[in-house]
C-alpha cells in the first residue's frame, strides 16, 4: 500500500496569469470575487497587486512596460471614481431631504 503526501505542491502561476488577475481588479472586480472563481487566496491576488503596483509606481525605466506604468494610474482614476460617485449619492439624498422639508 503506498502512502500519498496528504500536503498540495505549490501551484506555479506564470507572468501572463498573474496580470490577467491584475487587469480584473483594475477592471472593478472584488479580489474575494476572483479568488473565489479561480478557486486561489486571496492573499495571493493581494501580493501580485501590490507587486504590479510597486514595478508600476518606480520610476519607468526601459524595462518597465507602459501598461505596468498605466496600471497604477487606472487604479487610482477608479479609487477617485468610486469616491465621486459615492459623494454624488449623498448629495442627491440630501437634495431630496432638503426640498421636501420646504
Amino acid at each position: 500500500m503506498q502512502h500519498k503526501n496528504s500536503q498540495k505542491g505549490r501551484r506555479k502561476y506564470d507572468a501572463s496569469f498573474k496580470q490577467e488577475v491584475v487587469n480584473m481588479i483594475a477592471a472593478g472586480r472584488s479580489v474575494a470575487d476572483i479568488a473565489r472563481s479561480l478557486g486561489i487566496g486571496e492573499n495571493i491576488i493581494y501580493r501580485w497587486r501590490r507587486q504590479a503596483l510597486g514595478r508600476a509606481d518606480s520610476a519607468p525605466s526601459e524595462s518597465t512596460s507602459p501598461s505596468q506604468v498605466s496600471l497604477s494610474e487606472h487604479l487610482a482614476l477608479q479609487k477617485q471614481l468610486r469616491e465621486l460617485e459615492m459623494e454624488r449619492e449623498i448629495l442627491k439624498k440630501a437634495l431630496g431631504i432638503f426640498s421636501r422639508s420646504q
